[in-house]
């Protein structure tokens, strides 16, 4: 397997199979770009490891996939026993649909508050329509904390789900969100700092700022 993705200080698509496939124990090289050259230069270098001209694709068996949900859900089924989704059914649906919410939505959150894990925490002035996303990742983190019992979302283990929302913890530190102004009775911001403190995504910001 070849792994090819951005700039790891800013990629949060790059970031998410990337934790999978460290998680899943998958045995892969990675190919890195860098992000934001000029003269369309990034895109140059994409083309020929990603039909999309986006990253991150994982090339395999003759294949290309692109998309960091489609490469977790091959993930998930090349390595069945690590537990990358849930075993109950219930959670592992409500797994899915928190991670497609993710992949999907929260554009607010995403255009004011981009991924910098080269950046200095601070406080920040957010918009009413970040508040609204931020609200509504506290209520989901709470109901599924809630109702699996932690520590992850989906129940004891980390899965793909948690490798959606790692980037989501990494702006909350740097923007100097307080989850407690958004209804957090404490345990969303436990799970956020739980989140920082896996050991692939300490490998994944140490390599960002080497």
């Amino acid at each position: 397997m070849e792994l090819v993705i951005g700039t790891k200080k800013w990629s949060t698509w790059s970031l998410r199979p990337w934790l999978v496939a460290r998680r899943a124990g998958a045995p892969f090289t990675e190919t890195l770009i860098a992000l934001r050259q000029a003269d369309n230069q990034t895109e140059a270098e994409i083309r020929p490891h990603s039909p999309s001209g986006l990253v991150p694709a994982l090339k395999v068996d003759g294949l290309v996939i692109v998309d960091s949900l489609a490469i977790c859900e091959f993930l998930a089924e090349r390595f069945p026993g690590k537990g990358l989704w849930p075993a109950d059914p219930a959670a592992r649906a409500l797994a899915r649909s928190a991670a497609c919410e993710m992949h999907a939505g929260f554009s607010s959150l995403r255009g004011e508050c981009p991924m910098d894990l080269s950046a200095e925490p601070r406080d920040v002035e957010l918009s009413e329509a970040t508040h609204k996303d931020i609200r509504r990742i506290v209520a989901l983190w709470s109901d599924l904390l809630g109702r699996f019992g932690g520590p992850f979302l989906g129940g004891p283990e980390w899965g793909i789900v948690d490798a959606f929302y790692t980037p989501v913890a990494t702006r909350f530190r740097t923007y100097g969100v307080r989850l407690s102004d958004f209804g957090d009775d404490g345990r969303c911001g436990e799970y956020a700092a739980r989140l920082l403190a896996q050991p692939e995504f300490l490998d994944w910001e140490r390599d960002s700022r080497a």
